[in-house]
Formats: structure tokens, C-alpha cells, sequence
């Protein structure tokens, strides 16, 4: 798993967090999943089984931070049990940007690049210029 209930405790209080799901491991694992899926949308430029099997310091800061942003919104969406409500829907907003950015080109994250083509993009270039000298 990419990230754990535990670490979640970086984005929201664990006991916010018991209170809205009831201690109920299940829908932790289920908003990290789907935050994780979300995530892995837009990323489909790079190796996203390695991306996402990585675990400890070998994860990638940045996107583990916006996973987590994802997870807890995902999260928040079940009950706004002394929620932030704006707090996180901007953090939200800034993880899916962040991703669209990374999916358009725009932005160039330090993951590993997949060897597979990418539907809706094309590369193109061509050969060094020739001069041809009589």
C-alpha cells in the first residue's frame, strides 16, 4: 500500500478520524484506495506500478502528500465532523491541479518514466539537419 491509516495522521486528527469512520479500518483503506486510483489517472506517462509499490523514503514527497490530500477529502466527504471543509477542498483542488499539470506536460515530477505509449499523445522530432557541400 502506498500509504497507510497512519500516516494519514499528518493531514487529519486520528481521532477526527475514528469519530468519522467509526474506527472502521475498511473505509481508511478505501479512500486511500481510491486515492491512490485517482491519482494513477493522471500519471499514465510513468511507471505507476513502480510509483505506487514504493514504499518508505523511496515515495515520492509530493505525490504522497497529494494522495494523502485525496484520501482525506475522500474521507471528509462521509461526515464534516469538525472539518475544515474549505481548508481541505483547497488542498483537494491543489492535489488535482498538481496532477493535471504532471498529466499535460507542464509540470515534470522525478518519477520513473513508463515504457508504454500514451493514448492522446504524440512524439514527434526529426533526423540532424543535413548540409550537403558540392
Amino acid at each position: 500500500m502506498f500509504t497507510t491509516r497512519e500516516e494519514l495522521k499528518t493531514h487529519m486528527n486520528v481521532d477526527s478520524l475514528d469519530v468519522i469512520t467509526g474506527s472502521d479500518d475498511t473505509l481508511v483503506t478505501a479512500a486511500i484506495d481510491g486515492a491512490v486510483a485517482e491519482a494513477r489517472g493522471y500519471l499514465s506517462a510513468f511507471d505507476a506500478d513502480s510509483i505506487f509499490s514504493a514504499t518508505g523514503s523511496t515515495r515520492h514527497a509530493l505525490l504522497l502528500t497529494f494522495v494523502k490530500d485525496i484520501a482525506v477529502w475522500h474521507l471528509i466527504a462521509l461526515s464534516n465532523y469538525q472539518a475544515d471543509i474549505a481548508l481541505r477542498e483547497k488542498r483537494y483542488d491543489r492535489a488535482v491541479s498538481w496532477l493535471k499539470g504532471v498529466q499535460k506536460g507542464d509540470i515534470t515530477p522525478d518519477l520513473p518514466a513508463s515504457d508504454k505509449s500514451v493514448p492522446g499523445r504524440i512524439s514527434y522530432g526529426s533526423n540532424e539537419k543535413r548540409e550537403q557541400h558540392f
